[in-house]
């Protein structure tokens, strides 16, 4: 008993009460682009980003663009960029309901804030059951949705749950890059969740397939068919991120 106390003591309260005020430290989250001019013909955050996220236009007013959707949040572009142009805040609220919203630079520092859909907001604010499907996952997005439900996060008591069965859901959470293998698999589960349903996509390899797009390992005809209707950058994308964006499209105060 002592020793539990002891651990409440340091640790302090774990429960988050303001889910929308918080904001974890030591998190890198949405990448800062400063006005600093690139040095002439540098490409050195270009050629250090693993999943191509960056993009650069010597040409435009806002040469260097990080594409979220890609952006695996490693943070190794800013230590390589002599002019000091790149940096990483802390801010988790990095959802977007349009894939090209996901682009930030120095010109478009924020992405676009979601707008409240009054048919979501209508069919699920008060109540979203969610079937997670790891599409060839490497587990770190399924970890951090696990983490959705405990004790810190605990998206329960806005009434949004994570169901066992596809049959008792209202949407789709899909993490990884979706491999051939798993395609039939996610047809199958998605087939299965009654309508109206919809589909939410966490985490750089769901979005984009990440730093593994470019595999033939992939078969993502899926989100050709199915347009998400929320995207959760990350790698892995926070709880924070996620709740942030589900509680701001279905109007939770």
């Amino acid at each position: 008993m002592f020793q539990t106390i002891a651990v409440r003591k340091s640790q302090g309260t774990q429960f988050i009460a303001n889910l929308r005020a918080a904001q974890p430290a030591g998190f890198r989250g949405k990448p800062v682009i400063s006005d600093a001019a690139c040095a002439d013909g540098c490409q050195a955050c270009v050629q250090v980003c693993p999943s191509h996220a960056i993009t650069l236009n010597a040409a435009a007013a806002d040469p260097v663009r990080i594409d979220l959707g890609r952006c695996v949040l490693c943070g190794d572009c800013a230590p390589v960029c002599p002019g000091a142009k790149l940096n990483f805040s802390n801010d988790v609220k990095l959802c977007a309901t349009r894939r090209e919203a996901l682009t930030v630079s120095s010109a478009h520092p924020d992405i676009d804030p979601i707008k409240v859909s009054a048919e979501l907001h209508k069919r699920f604010g008060r109540s979203l059951k969610l079937r997670s499907v790891s599409a060839g996952g490497c587990n770190g997005c399924e970890m951090e949705i696990n983490a959705w439900s405990n004790v810190n996060f605990d998206i329960g008591r806005y009434g949004i749950d994570i169901v066992a069965s596809p049959r008792h859901a209202d949407g789709l959470v899909l993490s990884g890059p979706i491999t051939r293998n798993m395609m039939a698999a996610l047809q199958i589960c998605w087939e299965a969740i009654p309508e109206p349903k919809l589909v939410i996509a966490v985490g750089a390899c769901a979005i984009s397939g990440g730093v593994f797009s470019e595999s033939e390992a992939l078969n993502r005809e899926f989100l050709d068919q199915f347009k998400p209707s929320l995207y959760v950058p990350g790698c892995p994308a926070h709880p924070l991120t996620f709740i942030s964006g589900i509680m701001d499209l279905l109007g939770i105060a």
